[in-house]
Parts: structure tokens; C-alpha cells; sequence
């Protein structure tokens, strides 16, 4: 194996690893009463920070055109806003390793919308995809001894709404592109307009996190997961640049199989055997439903 493949694919483990972390982490954020829109706003924040230099580096710029702006807007409401809304609140009540099964349905959502839109033909196999991944939600919700508390089979519905809005995410820039731009300004622009938006709703429902010392586990967590996300994302951009979106694609599995093992580490998870099934089963749907030639980058916050 040459030395530029192995690079490849210890950058491959490396953003696999890095967006695996951000569960965890997520776990932790709101483990002491930290809520989702104060955690969104330093997401953003912070994701703007690295990212603004970043895209100065790369000579980019960043268009405010009308079109532009609502483009960000979109990208930072059904990347981020959204989708991260439902995932901390399912943090609250789920282990970490379950989110990660659960998040690992996005390419699974993604084939039913794309033939909606007429925007994928139909395949066999990826239906087939499509059936193992939701068979492995129901090994997870179904089972009385599956979940440590059987209570927690009712927030399952919660962590599929942000794979759901991933999905959508995906579909709507394949579909309608990103006026232009690359992904690192799509998602510089999208953190700018989601602070405008995060903000207020912070404040308003009385989730705003002052950043000011002490600072505990939860603050380094919001701080961990951003720069994860951030680093792992460019990581990823420029990936699909030099190997492909088919090499690329394949970090879905190292997220999932991280963000576990991940979460044994960190928080000392265990699970029943009716999870390592569901695991496995998710594994086989995401080899089915990934697809076999480029596609556009879908970009996500």
C-alpha cells in the first residue's frame, strides 16, 4: 500500500473519530442542565471562529446577496437549529451509543426523499438498506431488555428527527446546490446567520450559557464537540476533494463504531446484546445504501 493511500485512510479514522466524539460530548454538554439553543449558539460561535480564518486562508469570501443569505439561513435551520434541538434534548433521556446507531440513518433517510424528488432511481439493494437500518431502530426500541430504562423507547422518535433533517439537508443541496460556494463558505455563512437566530432563542427561553469561569465538564464539552465538528469537517471537505465522495463516504461507519466506543471510554457505557445486534444490522444497511459513484457533497453545520 503506498504512503499517500495510508495517509488517506489514517485522515479517514482521524475525522471518523473526531465526529464520533461529538456524542459523547453532546452527552456531557447537557448532563447538568445546559439546554440546546445556549449549547447551539457556542456551537455556531464557535464554529465560526475557526472556520472564518479557515476560509480567509483559502483566499475565500463570503457573498451577502440576497440569494446567498437565504441560503444560509436554510443551511443553518436544517443543519444545525433544528436537527441539534431534537439530538440534545434525546441526549438528555438516551445513552450516547444509541444516538450514534440512531445517526447513522441519515443515508437511509436520504434514498426515500431522493426517489421523491426524482432524484435517485430505485435499487433493490438500497432498499434493502433502507429496511435493516429501521429493523435495527426496532432491535433498539422494541425489545423490553434492550434499553437500560424500557421508559426511554419513547425519546427514540426524538434522535431520528435529526438524521431526518440531515437527510433533507443532503437532498436540498444535491438538488438546488450551494449557489456557488464551497462547503467550508456555505457553513462559515450558515454559523454567522445561526447566531442571529440562536441568540435570541437563547435568551429567550432562558438557555443562555454566560461564558464566564468556573468552567465545568459541560463547558468543555460545548467547547470539545465545536472544535471535533469544525476540524473533522474541513478534514472531510478536503478529503472529498482528493480521494472522492465514495472513499469519503465511507467515514459513516467510523462515526458510528467511534462514537461507541467513544462512549464506553468517556462515559463507561454498556449495552445489551439486542444493541450489538441493532449495531450490526445498521453496519450492513449502511454498506447497501451508500452510494456507488460521486455524488455531491451534502454540506451540514
Amino acid at each position: 500500500m503506498s504512503r499517500d493511500r495510508l495517509v488517506l485512510i489514517a485522515l479517514l479514522v482521524g475525522i471518523g473519530a473526531a465526529w464520533g466524539i461529538t456524542q459523547p460530548f453532546a452527552k456531557i454538554a447537557v448532563s447538568d442542565g445546559y439546554r440546546h439553543f445556549g449549547i447551539i449558539f457556542w456551537q455556531f460561535a464557535i464554529g465560526a471562529l475557526i472556520l472564518a480564518p479557515l476560509n480567509a486562508l483559502r483566499g475565500g469570501r463570503l457573498p451577502v446577496t440576497g440569494r446567498h443569505v437565504a441560503l444560509y439561513t436554510i443551511i443553518a435551520l436544517i443543519g444545525t437549529l433544528l436537527p441539534n434541538s431534537a439530538s440534545y434534548t434525546a441526549a438528555i433521556h438516551l445513552p450516547s451509543g444509541i444516538l450514534s446507531i440512531v445517526l447513522s440513518t441519515v443515508p437511509m433517510l436520504s434514498f426515500p426523499i431522493a426517489l421523491a424528488l426524482g432524484m435517485d432511481r430505485f435499487s433493490a439493494l438500497r432498499l434493502t438498506g433502507l429496511v435493516l437500518g429501521f429493523a435495527a431502530i426496532l432491535l433498539i426500541g422494541l425489545p423490553e431488555a434492550s434499553l437500560p430504562d424500557p421508559a426511554m423507547v419513547w425519546w427514540l422518535p426524538m434522535a431520528l428527527v435529526a438524521p431526518a433533517f440531515y437527510a433533507v439537508e443532503g437532498n436540498f443541496v444535491a438538488r438546488y446546490g450551494t449557489e456557488g460556494l464551497d462547503p467550508v463558505q456555505v457553513l462559515l455563512g450558515a454559523s454567522a446567520v445561526g447566531l442571529v437566530l440562536s441568540a435570541p432563542l437563547a435568551i429567550m427561553t432562558g438557555q443562555w450559557i454566560a461564558p464566564l469561569p468556573p468552567y465545568g465538564a459541560p463547558d468543555l464539552a460545548i467547547v470539545g464537540s465545536s472544535l471535533a465538528h469544525a476540524m473533522a469537517y474541513a478534514g472531510y471537505v478536503w478529503l472529498v476533494g482528493r480521494a472522492g465522495a465514495v472513499f469519503a463516504a465511507q467515514v459513516s461507519y467510523l462515526v458510528t463504531g467511534c462514537g461507541i466506543l467513544w462512549a464506553k471510554l468517556i462515559l463507561g457505557e454498556s449495552y445489551s446484546p439486542w444493541v450489538w445486534a441493532a449495531l450490526a444490522l445498521m453496519m450492513v444497511g449502511l454498506f447497501l445504501v451508500q452510494p456507488r459513484k460521486a455524488q455531491p457533497v451534502a454540506t451540514a453545520v
